[in-house]
């Protein structure tokens, strides 16, 4: 597989930006449910990004067990750029569609994500 560029980040990492970006400071396990990632894949997700500076596990303040996840200020700009990103590839897919088509569409997603679960591992 090909490195990433320094400037962009993983889809993985672009989706543990977004919850971060609504709450900053998130129990490792709630982004972990979050992102349908179990303990070991949210602990690489954020072992990775940790070491390319993007985000800081910290121990939460009132159980020294559990860990949270709080963007750092590179970890901010990246964030910036991915929902930049983001707005370009939905604009792309969503061209050509009305409001109410994509509504549609939007419904029967997330039909088939309640009819489907994903089996836990």
């Amino acid at each position: 597989m090909a490195a990433q560029p320094e400037s962009e980040v993983t889809p993985a990492q672009a989706g543990l930006l977004f919850i971060l970006g609504k709450q900053d400071g998130i129990l490792m396990g709630e982004a972990g449910a979050a992102l349908d990632l179990g303990p070991a894949g949210i602990s690489g997700l954020v072992d990775r990004m940790t070491a390319v500076r993007l985000v800081e596990r910290r121990a939460d303040r009132e159980d020294g067990r559990a860990s949270r996840v709080w963007l750092t200020a590179r970890g901010r700009t990246a964030l910036t750029q991915a929902k930049a990103a983001a707005a370009e590839v939905n604009a792309a897919l969503t061209d050509g569609f009305t409001a109410a088509e994509i509504d549609i569409v939007a419904r029967w997603l997330t039909s088939i994500q309640t009819k489907f679960p994903r089996a836990d591992d």
